[in-house]
């Protein structure tokens, strides 16, 4: 019996720590950014050479690479932008036309037309108007079409491989690219990153910003 009891106790303290600990990764550490220790000059390299739009600012950079649908990165930027900006964060917007998948579109022609635009232009402006309008009555109108013009189907194809050639790098650090996915620079310089950008990882962004 005695060994009995003392193994029903063993095993309720193994659930115990077994349920702190999964607390600790539920609320703590799953949202924490990533330290970025490997690959940091070639991601650095990939980012700064994007088609990133942003609104000029001189302080620390923040990169933010999404879709024009994506759910996380349209609420990351009405919620966060305007007070990182604030305190002058460059917010540059690395946006991409996702590829197709399985056969089926993942992107619109007016969408592929406003990457390729935004990328070879690097217009914040028409970002911002694009950003604002609903995506099903967004006519591109005055954009050159990307579909049929080499060119600038190539610079859709850029961006995709932007995200192909990021997601191996990234991943060495522990991060899991999905849209969106944030890299910035802490005030004492070190590189990090999050992917999916959730509410919970908002304040440890602004913190390392210098943007609280």
């Amino acid at each position: 019996m005695k060994t009995i009891r003392n193994l029903f106790v063993a095993l309720v303290v193994l659930g115990l720590i077994g349920g702190g600990l999964y607390g600790w990764w539920a609320l703590d550490l799953r949202w924490r950014p990533h330290v970025i220790t490997k690959n940091q000059a070639e991601i650095g390299k990939l980012l700064q050479g994007a088609g990133w739009v942003s609104p000029g600012l001189s302080g620390p950079k923040l990169y933010l690479i999404t879709y024009r649908d994506s759910f996380d990165g349209t609420r990351y930027q009405e919620s966060e932008f305007a007070r990182l900006q604030a305190k002058g964060v460059d917010t540059r917007v690395i946006v991409v036309a996702r590829p197709d998948l399985n056969g089926q579109p993942k992107s619109t022609p007016a969408e592929r037309s406003t990457v390729a635009e935004i990328w070879v232009n690097r217009g914040w402006d028409l970002y911002q108007k694009w950003n604002a309008a609903p995506t099903d009555s967004w006519p591109a109108k005055g954009i050159p079409a990307a579909d049929g013009d080499v060119a600038r189907s190539a610079v859709v194809e850029v961006g995709r491989d932007l995200v192909e050639r990021l997601t191996p790098l990234l991943k060495r650090s522990g991060v899991r690219f999905d849209y969106p996915t944030l890299v910035w620079w802490a005030k004492d310089g070190t590189m990090k990153a999050v992917s999916g950008a959730k509410p919970q990882t908002y304040g440890a962004i602004r913190k390392d910003l210098g943007a609280e």
